[in-house]
């Protein structure tokens, strides 16, 4: 369980230096995933060799909802007065994504029948 931490957490640390060395306007987080990626790409680093490690941050996923559920507690005064225009932008929001995702998958479809 040592290697995959290590892998994971050492992308981590590489987003935070490539982060800080560049001024990148991206979270260190995703720079991060981004070089787990093409670590992935590349077959440098191997799916099974983190998987544990994805397995077990899975099946422990709703200790990670804890923080969130508490602030929602802390803050629900002003989520009442800002009620309306959450779910108005959540549903927005999430309609957007359903046409894009449709979208991007036709234009995925369209081309692979080209070929």
């Amino acid at each position: 369980m040592i290697k995959p931490v290590l892998i994971v957490f050492g992308c981590l640390a590489a987003g935070n230096v490539i982060v800080a060395a560049t001024g990148l306007p991206l979270p260190a987080s995703i720079v991060g995933m981004i070089l787990l990626t093409i670590l992935f790409i590349t077959k440098l680093v191997k799916v099974e060799e983190v998987k544990s490690l994805g397995d077990f941050f899975n099946s422990h996923m709703s200790f990670f909802f804890v923080p969130a559920g508490v602030s929602v507690m802390l803050y629900l005064d002003i989520i009442r007065g800002q009620f309306l225009p959450i779910v108005v932008s959540a549903l927005v929001s999430t309609i957007l994504v359903i046409v894009a995702t449709g979208w991007t998958h036709q234009l995925m479809r369209s081309k692979n029948k080209k070929k």
